[in-house]
């Protein structure tokens, strides 16, 4: 893949402008939208959706990149099952990323099926081709080829709980199996890819609580498949300062490997060590 294809402007779509804000508040991951003769990158650290959707050999190699950092950075082997579950967050992150941030920074939402994205984790990149969106009437895009307007905001998180399952739904088939986890806590694991992302980047643009009111009606609690709410709350420091954090919905399954640090968003975490670490963070 050329440079001069990632720079902003070129093959500019409805959603290039959102993935460019998003590559300038988080570098470490590029998007380059295909156009309709180009191919998806092949080789050279590149994977297929698809390939992680069907299983087998594909997310064999694919976990092996997570299986030695996890030997390299902790002395040790993790079992399968997390090992597995580290590489499923590693591609459902950015993956969720395609369809939430044009969502939350332009009101489109993307459909992006398995067979349209290929990833590149070793460099954060993604390749993406998006035939359809969905936006809303007044919309000046809604006049572009593969447009399709819903009526109102509630029709339009429909949309993106919509391709959020459409694309993650084969990939989580694929990695289940090695994950050792049913549909419901895969889905849980999703809900979470959906919110800490969407979470984290809005931070980096300076939108945190834009998109923790968004998010929590995005995912109120009752949209099947996914589970549980958004499941953010407020805490207070000791000098009554406010910090916001969530509980997760499912287990990153860290604790295996440092039973001693959990994440912050762990429901394992105490309200007292995440005051304290995320005050730490601050400073």
């Amino acid at each position: 893949m050329s440079a001069h294809a990632l720079l902003p402007g070129r093959n500019a779509s409805p959603v290039a402008d959102a993935y460019r804000r998003l590559t300038e508040a988080f570098p470490s991951l590029r998007i380059h939208e295909l156009t309709d003769d180009e191919r998806p990158a092949d080789g050279d650290g590149w994977v297929g959706a698809g390939e992680l959707a069907a299983g087998g050999e594909a997310v064999d190699t694919y976990l092996t990149w997570d299986d030695a950092q996890v030997l390299r950075d902790y002395a040790q082997r993790a079992r399968p099952d997390v090992v597995a579950s580290f590489g499923l967050h590693r591609y459902a992150w950015p993956a969720c990323l395609l369809i939430t941030v044009p969502w939350f920074l332009s009101r489109r939402v993307p459909r992006v099926p398995v067979d349209s994205v290929a990833f590149q984790r070793a460099r954060g990149r993604m390749a993406v081709r998006i035939e359809e969106f969905a936006c809303l009437p007044d919309d000046p895009a809604a006049a572009l080829p593969g447009a399709r307007t819903v009526p109102d905001e509630e029709a339009l998180r429909g949309e993106v709980r919509a391709a959020v399952a459409e694309h993650l739904g084969p990939v989580l088939a694929g990695f289940g199996p090695r994950m050792r986890r049913r549909d419901h806590a895969l889905w849980s694991m999703a809900t979470d890819e959906i919110v800490e992302g969407l979470w984290y980047v809005a931070h980096l643009l300076g939108e945190e609580e834009r998109a923790m009111a968004e998010l929590e009606l995005l995912l109120p609690g009752t949209t099947k498949p996914y589970v549980g709410t958004a499941g953010f709350r407020e805490l207070r420091g000791p000098e009554g300062e406010s910090l916001p954090t969530r509980d997760r919905a499912s287990c990153c399954l860290f604790y295996t490997l440092r039973p001693e640090d959990t994440c912050v968003t762990c429901p394992r975490t105490c309200d007292a060590d995440r005051v304290r670490r995320l005050r730490a963070s601050r400073n």
